[in-house]
């Protein structure tokens, strides 16, 4: 694996600097859009808007998101789930350092999350659902890890921060990451449909998506991004969403000129939304505040 994107520094906003503060993060909500009620689109609070809750992970019994925590004045950022059977949140790591990113692992019953240690490193931990197994590291010298994405045979890619910030590639068995593109944003995704990885990067002061297939190597350019985007999902196989400030626009990967107005959520947030997942039907969504 040779390719190596040469492209324009791109400057991602919000890479995990290590997450612990003298002051309060920047204040967000999440909220839960279930879109196809009898009375239609039905929108809920998650999490109440006086603090930092992001990276929303739906699944079928809740969700998982980074939460803020503050304690002697000091801020940082823990892994909380809300149940939706008993609709209260529990803080499943409650430690003296940041966690954040929580992604549903391959490697095991758990999440995988990134970990700012008390040494200000950041690596990627294994936090299992057993309560009697401890948390580990996945990898004891990969860092700095901003974020990651896993593929179908415990292989994975990762935001390693720097200058410029790179996405690699490697598996759990190899642990030896390779560079496959430079200046990149910070979503990362696995389409499993056809066992590629999608991320975004800059070229000549475009925004561009790009697909990464680990078994060959190839890195494609697939279309244009709006300006500065940051946050994107997949709803399907072949549809991406994105919203530009409070509204979500679907794009097909097949005919990517084909974009619509999917859902405008101006009645549940006025400003912009960032972090979004999508499960079965609903959508978990971040409003900066």
């Amino acid at each position: 694996m040779n390719l190596i994107l040469k492209v324009a520094q791109f400057i991602t906003v919000a890479a995990l600097t290590p997450l612990v503060t003298n002051a309060a993060m920047p204040k967000s909500e999440i909220l839960l859009a279930h879109l196809n009620t009898p009375h239609g689109l039905k929108v809920s609070r998650i999490t109440e808007a006086d603090s930092y809750t992001n990276q929303p992970l739906l699944t079928e019994k809740g969700i998982y998101f980074t939460k803020e925590v503050i304690a002697d004045e000091q801020s940082q950022t823990d892994i909380a789930f809300y149940d939706f059977a008993t609709k209260q949140t529990t803080n499943l790591t409650n430690s003296e350092v940041s966690e954040c990113s929580p992604t549903l692992s391959p490697i095991g019953e758990g999440l995988s999350a990134i970990v700012v240690e008390n040494n200000t490193k950041q690596k990627l931990w294994y936090y299992p659902f057993d309560k009697s197994a401890s948390p580990k590291r996945i990898f004891e010298w990969i860092e700095p890890v901003g974020y990651h994405a896993w593929g179908v045979n415990d292989d994975l890619v990762m935001f390693i921060l720097g200058e410029p910030h790179t996405l690699q590639y490697t598996s759990v068995a190899s642990a030896k990451p390779e560079v496959v593109a430079n200046n990149i944003g910070r979503t990362l995704l696995f389409n499993s449909a056809n066992n590629q990885y999608l991320f975004s990067y800059q070229k000549e002061q475009q925004n561009w998506l790009a697909s990464f297939k680990p078994q060959s190597g190839e890195v494609t350019e697939l279309f244009r991004l709006p300006p500065s985007l940051q946050d994107f999902i997949l709803i399907n196989d072949h549809t991406l969403i994105y919203a530009l400030q409070n509204r979500v626009y679907k794009r097909s990967l097949i005919k990517p000129d084909e974009v619509s107005l999917w859902l405008d959520l101006t009645p549940y947030c006025d400003t912009t939304i960032t972090r979004m997942s999508y499960f079965s039907e609903q959508l978990a969504f971040v409003c900066k505040k």
